[in-house]
């Protein structure tokens, strides 16, 4: 079974929460998630977030502290998540570039998004903050 580590970007405003879509194609298409990446060889997990943001979103963050961690096992893989704390840096403005779209969820309204599997567990301590 294939094993990857993950990292994701919490960015708050006020009382939402940014999220992405992922494409329709590939694995877990058409499901929301915060947006992040694969850390690779070599990288450490706020290196591969800053790089992954700017690959999905254009844009520059600082990542900030580690809100949780979590691991989840699909029938092909198993993923280890790291959930950080980030801002976007200024004047900054996220584009669609590696996700199909994004939007600012309301914070109590999570549960109207299908998410990915592996993100369900950590909703509400990402709710809380």
């Amino acid at each position: 079974m294939r094993s990857v580590r993950v990292v994701a970007a919490v960015i708050r405003r006020e009382r939402q929460l940014l999220i992405s879509l992922r494409p329709p194609q590939g694995e877990r298409g058409g499901l929301w998630e915060f947006p992040g990446g694969k850390v690779e060889a070599g990288e450490s997990e706020p290196e591969a977030l800053q790089r992954e943001i700017r690959e999905e979103l254009g844009c520059d963050v600082e990542v900030g502290r580690l809100l949780c961690r979590h691991r989840h096992r699909y029938p092909d893989l198993e993923v280890e998540l790291a959930f950080y704390a980030c801002a976007l840096a200024e004047g900054a403005e996220p584009r669609c570039l590696g996700v199909e779209r994004l939007e600012w969820a309301p914070v109590d309204g999570l549960a109207r998004y299908a998410f990915c599997e592996a993100d369900l567990p950590v909703l509400p301590i990402i709710a809380a903050g």
